[in-house]
């Protein structure tokens, strides 16, 4: 892949709030973008994760309405692909260097490894919506998701229903500097 090809895929991935519900997302693609999560980098590789990824459509519409709560994200209720993303233990040398360094790496790594899928999707010609806003306790007993584990995060995937926006982002000279802060 040329750099060139890489920065363009970052410059078109979006948060997609619409989907196409008359296409469906086919095996083969989601397979990919759960791979492409599955390889991500983790602190001291413990990969500390897990997808529980959502198809049936009954199911997603259950999820979406969970999802859409308080007025948010209504549009979760017409994605047809739901990737929910568990955090999982950490190993123990990871545990140790967030003590140490009082971060906690699993949050980080997970972040990583949402960022695989997203692009990934973008990569498969599908729009995806990375959300924390939604009912923890319903979508843990639709999915059997045991009530010990944190449910950090749902990442919706389908068809975009709506074309690309102008990206908007601060200029480069007020989010990055060279050699001091």
């Amino acid at each position: 892949m040329e750099q060139t090809d890489f920065l363009q895929l970052v410059a078109a991935r979006q948060s997609d709030r619409a989907y196409d519900t008359s296409r469906a997302v086919e095996a083969e693609k989601l397979e990919r973008i759960l791979e492409a999560g599955r390889l991500a980098p983790s602190a001291c590789n413990a990969q500390p994760w897990k997808f529980v990824v959502v198809t049936d459509p009954a199911l997603a519409a259950k999820v979406g309405h969970a999802t859409a709560g308080l007025g948010m994200n209504k549009f979760a209720k017409d994605a047809p692909v739901h990737i929910l993303v568990v955090e999982e233990s950490a190993n123990i040398t990871s545990l140790l260097g967030s003590k140490v360094k009082n971060k906690h790496f699993p949050l980080i790594d997970i972040g990583i490894a949402t960022a695989h899928l997203t692009l990934a999707a973008e990569n498969e010609g599908l729009g995806s919506c990375i959300l924390g806003w939604f009912d923890e306790k319903k979508i843990k007993q639709y999915l059997g998701i045991p009530d010990s584990k944190r449910l950090l995060l749902d990442i919706t995937i389908g068809y975009p229903a709506k074309g690309k926006r102008k990206k908007i982002r601060k200029a480069a000279e007020k989010v990055i500097s060279y050699n001091h802060y």
